[in-house]
């Protein structure tokens, strides 16, 4: 039977001292019948409901409001779940990693394809975006097998911080739709630069992390070679008559 996979998951965020609190909170509170299963499903739910909410602003902006209450729900399933299950030790952790990073993967697509279809992001600036955040997840996975490693967050921004900032973003396109720039193929709104910007840094991240944390990978299995190679000299040399 294969073992469940041991790794160190960090997740240092700037709103961390005010989300952990308050993910314990609600953790100590569910009703019995509320599960982590359950919560996976309200968080994908979350997600159905931007993507909708995003699709339909090219009818009314007001659907921005709509999209903003699905980041809510979606921040309440995809956080919590983890949370309740450590908290009533019934974590199932190859499951829960499974299942948790393919509805993340699922998720992410409909909140990018929701944007794209909206006319407050342009569909090839929001489908770069979504290319550069799975080619980041990609290598977290990696490094999780490789290091024993899940990160979570980078610089202290992780996916509470985005869903608060595009919630932010929501309320202040609702109030003033104009765009930011204008030019003779169209015009910028806040969400173009703010998904360029999230695109550019995922890729660079990606690029970055990349490079660097393949050279220390080999710099260690160079080491454990090396280490390995002196004990057997050593056994050699102990055995030989």
């Amino acid at each position: 039977m294969n073992k469940a996979p041991k790794f160190d998951r960090i997740n240092d965020i700037f709103l961390g001292p005010l989300e952990r609190p308050a993910l314990k909170w609600l953790a100590a509170h569910m009703p019995p019948w509320m599960n982590p299963d359950i919560l996976t499903g309200i968080g994908f739910l979350g997600a159905v409901i931007i993507f909708t909410g995003y699709a339909l602003t090219s009818l009314n902006r007001g659907f921005l409001w709509l999209a903003s209450f699905g980041f809510l729900v979606n921040w309440f399933g995809d956080s919590l779940d983890g949370t309740l299950a450590r908290y009533r030790k019934i974590e199932r952790p190859r499951f829960g990693f499974y299942i948790d990073h393919v509805v993340d993967c699922a998720a992410s697509v409909l909140l990018l394809l929701g944007m794209g279809l909206s006319p407050y992001v342009n569909f090839t600036i929001a489908s770069l975006t979504l290319i550069s955040y799975l080619m980041v997840s990609i290598l977290v996975y990696l490094l999780t097998i490789a290091k024993g490693v899940f990160r979570i967050s980078s610089g202290k921004i992780g996916p509470t911080e985005i869903r608060a900032i595009l919630i932010i973003a929501n309320t202040i396109t609702f109030f003033y739709s104009k765009p930011l720039f204008s030019s003779a193929s169209g015009g910028l709104t806040i969400f173009d630069i703010l998904m360029s910007i999230l695109g550019v840094g995922l890729l660079v991240l990606f690029i970055v992390n990349a490079l660097m944390e393949a050279k220390i990978i080999n710099e260690q299995e160079q080491m454990e070679l090396r280490a390995k190679k002196a004990k057997v000299e050593e056994m050699e040399r102990t055995f030989t008559p």
